[in-house]
């Protein structure tokens, strides 16, 4: 009976682990084509699509960045920052008194913030145009940077006030003995605690706001300030045939969000399977 057991483990283990492993092959492999077709001629592309360049080309990688990348890397830079430390300073000070206070209406304004999280950006378009039109930021960097924070807070802010509830009361209750403020409470206690959720807030925002498309294509007309996903899709026009630059260009956008995930893997594991702190 236990080596029926074991051997019916070993099997779902083993078919798990293969599923894994497949599964890992079909999100790797195409990147590393992707990167690898970079390196390549026009006519190795074609011609030999699944195989190695006969000499790595960097200078496609130079070119792409050249016509162009180069600028739409640094604007998606500027509002992927700028948007994703509004997000997490103002979602964090909604968590805070919500997570730790009680309050009368308390619910009605969790309610509230979360239904943010019901409403699709595709509605609102029509509406953030006119407005955006009105207050007179409209082909700005403001244009995406207002609509991309109020589209992430609410999410955020559900994810850390559900991390903050999990934090034991006792802290903030000696440090309110030993006369800590709210605020202080806030900044150099409970922020701290909340690293691991912050970070994997953080990256969840980054990645939605830095592979955005649709309000980058209608809020912004101006060449100069449009961002990755909009600038490299007007490239393919301006290289005409030259998909091996295009391919390099893609690779220039991705990096980023995959050098963060790798950077911050772990804290974005704790954030979202840690449900309180130990020690």
């Amino acid at each position: 009976m236990n080596k029926e057991h074991n051997g019916l483990s070993k099997f779902i283990f083993m078919f798990v682990f293969l599923l894994l492993i497949t599964y890992s092959v079909i999100i790797i492999y195409p990147l590393l084509w992707m990167i690898i077709s970079g390196f390549k001629t026009n006519q190795e592309l074609f011609l030999e699509p699944w195989g190695l360049p006969a000499k790595l080309l960097w200078s496609n990688y130079k070119s792409a960045w050249d016509v162009g990348v180069g600028k739409f890397f640094v604007n998606s830079l500027f509002v992927t920052s700028v948007s994703v430390t509004v997000t997490l300073f103002i979602s964090a000070c909604c968590a805070f008194p919500l997570s730790r206070y009680e309050f009368k209406g308390q619910n009605i304004f969790l309610l509230i913030i979360i239904g943010g999280v019901m409403l699709a950006p595709q509605v609102s378009l029509i509406s953030l145009y006119k407005l955006l039109q009105r207050l007179k930021i409209y082909n700005t960097y403001w244009a995406l940077i207002i609509p991309y924070i109020a589209f992430r807070i609410p999410f955020t802010t559900f994810l850390i006030r559900s991390y903050m509830l999990s934090l034991p009361r006792e802290i903030e209750d000696s440090a309110y003995i030993d006369g800590c403020t709210s605020w202080r409470l806030f900044w150099n206690i409970i922020l701290p605690m909340c690293k691991p959720i912050m970070a994997t807030s953080a990256l969840l925002a980054a990645m939605s706001v830095w592979n955005e498309f649709m309000f980058a294509l209608v809020f912004i007309e101006d060449s100069t300030l449009r961002t990755i996903p909009v600038g490299i899709m007007n490239l393919r026009s301006t290289l005409s045939t030259n998909w091996t630059i295009l391919l390099a260009a893609l690779t220039i956008s991705a990096l980023p969000m995959i050098i963060l995930f790798i950077v911050f893997q772990k804290q974005f594991v704790r954030g979202i399977t840690q449900g309180g702190v130990k020690g």
